[in-house]
């Protein structure tokens, strides 16, 4: 398929960190992004980085909440672990129903304060699951078995969760009944050759999916069909794509992090991004 936007129309936002994963907007319109080594940035808009914390670990997903609180999932330390704007520890989560989080990777708030998020498993094992961590400190599994579940997002009325299965080249769409219920779940979208990895919304319900073995970005529609939105062949300003989150001038830009490089890049797209809680 020929992508809908040209490699060229990328530019370089922020270059100079240690192979960033995951990425999050906060309400100032500061970029905040998580390092190979642990590593918490916070970037300004005009690309000014600044290191605030230091984890250990390896950091994946970053979602911050609706108080403007930041949660990272760690690879390294099996843990989800809340940041304050100053980068201090506030608390850590590493066991659910005393069972040890092994990939913890992405997470996503609902309006009502409550807390998606996957832990991957082991690869190829088909062993990974999601949690839903409420508002009032209690968490539980809502979908399990699942095939590297890593990047989510979460529809603009809240019915559906989107969970990209990295392990299957696919997105799965859980059907939420009430908050944290899974009604159902179904295959969204298929064949997001090779690895996909993150997702992110737009407004009008367009689905953006990277790819991390490929550098594909694949949008798929409300309807679900898939289309590439952009691939780089030579991958080095796409290398790696891991997550992806909305932000920039009248907030229509994609940025994205490259886990195979040292930058940030983004993508004028031309239609406003949904906005996550944090920035509603």
């Amino acid at each position: 398929m020929r992508p809908a936007v040209s490699i060229d129309k990328f530019e370089v936002f922020a270059d100079g960190l240690d192979h960033p994963e995951g990425l999050a907007f906060d309400r100032d319109g500061d970029l905040w992004v998580g390092g190979e080594q642990g590593q918490i940035y916070r970037i300004t808009p005009k690309g000014k980085i600044l290191e605030v914390a230091q984890l250990g670990g390896f950091c994946l997903g970053l979602t911050f909440s609706a108080t403007q609180e930041l949660w990272v999932c760690n690879l390294k330390k099996s843990s989800l672990i809340r940041l304050d704007r100053k980068g201090r520890i506030l608390s850590s989560i590493e066991r659910v129903g005393g069972v040890r989080l092994r990939t913890p990777n992405f997470s996503v708030f609902d309006s009502e304060g409550n807390l998606y998020f996957s832990d991957s498993g082991e690869w190829q094992k088909n062993n990974g699951a999601v949690f839903v961590l409420r508002a009032d400190g209690k968490t539980s599994r809502i979908a399990d078995s699942l095939s590297f579940p890593n990047g989510m997002a979460l529809s603009a009325d809240e019915r559906t969760l989107y969970v990209v299965q990295s392990t299957a080249n696919n997105v799965l769409a859980l059907e939420i009944a009430s908050p944290g219920v899974v009604r159902s779940k179904r295959i969204y979208a298929k064949s997001l050759e090779r690895v996909p990895d993150g997702a992110v919304l737009d407004a009008r319900g367009n689905l953006y999916v990277t790819c991390y073995a490929s550098d594909h970005i694949y949008k798929v529609t409300s309807q679900g069909k898939v289309s590439v939105f952009a691939w780089d062949p030579c991958g080095t300003m796409l290398s790696s794509p891991t997550n992806g989150a909305f932000g920039g001038e009248n907030f229509e830009y994609l940025y994205f992090a490259n886990l195979s490089r040292w930058h940030i890049c983004r993508v004028r797209v031309g239609v406003r991004g949904l906005p996550l809680v944090n920035l509603r």
